[in-house]
């Protein structure tokens, strides 16, 4: 086997998989290979989120995150269209429950407005009961470009495109060495060694030890947070028509527990957002020892902590109370009670947060002689993953030269 490869990509989830098939469609010359530490793509942050496809408006304008995920929720329905891959455009609102939410609602208007987001119209309470009879709220606004699919099928299928125009995507091989030569980059894994021209590191969880392990010094650490939901019991699953949103808290990167119509008919309440004591943490009891300490001993999380402490209480509250995790609910859909709710699925988010104590908003990147790395893409990175996969070939290009 040749181990010489032109890119090396490391991370099979859905941005890792949209960048190397971005680059083995403009630069069908070059190798490009895939590595995923796991059996199969998609196995955990790609995997285990809601199958929402964002429509751009909680974003501020301008941002990378803005631009990606409006470009990225046209290309992504158009790509499952074209796939096979089942997906719905059914369109959500997003909640104000009380009259102070008001204005933060008139803000996402605007916001989404300026993103280019169409078709969003404000209701009021009989407008909220027509699209969804069992929410209630003083306002909402109605999203209809936000859809739903099956993120975990979208890898699949980027795999199987990447293998089709001349790329590998090699599993179960696991990175644990990075070192530089002469004439690029060694990568040890697993299931062997090889060595590749130029690194893009979309390891998500683990992007910031990556990027360490490559020699450099991130400027952020990623801090692991679990989100845990509940499911409806399907004779109660009609109470939900499409996705029920609350408003979000700008201060606070989660958007608060909430209804998702998943696109095989099931309904998702959640989630809650806890620290992880692992960053594959998704059971409430898994501990790893050297991500809770690397967790706890990075200032930058002391410092959000103390910041938002009240909303971090609220969060644990509903980990461990299944009462009050109803009662956020009941806030979206009144009628929801706690029979009607069994427990569901978890994922972990990748959150991104500086020395300072800054939640990192926005996706973060940094670059190197050869190489690029990306710390921060959680949420709309599914969405936005199709754009952002030609962002990131295009400033690779630029950087090196690629003709």
């Amino acid at each position: 086997m040749n181990d010489r490869y032109d890119i090396v990509v490391i991370g099979g989830g859905v941005v890792g998989l949209s960048v190397a098939r971005e680059a083995t469609r403009q630069f069908p010359r070059m190798r490009v290979v895939v590595l995923e530490k796991e059996a199969k793509v998609g196995s955990h942050q790609s995997g285990h989120n809601s199958g929402v496809i964002h429509s751009g408006v909680y974003y501020k304008p301008g941002s990378m995150k803005a631009r990606t995920c409006v470009e990225g929720a046209a290309a992504m329905v158009e790509f499952c269209r074209e796939h096979g891959v089942p997906f719905e455009v059914c369109g959500k609102v997003i909640v104000a429950t009380s009259q102070d939410d008001v204005p933060r609602l008139q803000n996402l208007l605007e916001r989404g407005q300026a993103n280019g987001v169409g078709g969003l119209r404000l209701l009021d309470p009989e407008g909220l009961r027509e699209i969804e009879p069992h929410a209630t709220g003083v306002a909402a606004l109605h999203v209809p470009s936000t859809g739903v699919t099956d993120y975990a099928k979208v890898c699949a299928k980027y795999a199987e495109l990447i293998a089709t125009q001349g790329g590998e995507v090699r599993t179960s091989s696991e990175v644990r060495g990075i070192r530089q030569n002469a004439s690029g980059t060694v990568v040890e894994t697993t299931a062997g060694s090889l060595h590749a021209q130029f690194m893009i590191n979309c390891a998500g969880l683990f992007s910031d030890r990556i990027s360490r392990m490559a020699g450099e010094t991130p400027e952020v650490r990623i801090i692991p947070f679990r989100g845990e939901y509940y499911d409806l019991v399907p004779q109660r699953a009609a109470l939900v028509r499409a996705l029920i949103y609350p408003v979000p808290d700008p201060r606070f990167p989660f958007l608060g527990v909430h209804f998702t119509r998943r696109i095989y008919g099931n309904v998702d309440a959640g989630p809650n957002a806890v620290l992880a004591f692992k960053r594959e943490g998704y059971r409430a009891g898994d501990f790893n020892l050297r991500d809770t300490v690397e967790s706890l001993t990075f200032p930058g999380f002391w410092r959000v902590a103390a910041k938002h402490w009240r909303s971090g209480t609220d969060e644990m509250h509903r980990a461990v109370s299944k009462a009050s995790f109803v009662t956020g609910l009941q806030r979206l859909v009144p009628e929801i009670q706690a029979e009607d709710l069994v427990p569901g699925g978890s994922g972990v988010r990748a959150q991104a947060i500086t020395r300072s104590g800054a939640l990192v908003d926005d996706f973060q990147f940094s670059q190197s002689k050869n190489m690029l790395h990306f710390y921060n893409v959680p949420s709309p990175a599914a969405t936005a993953s199709i754009a952002i996969g030609r962002a990131v070939i295009e400033m690779a290009a630029k950087s090196w030269g690629w003709q």
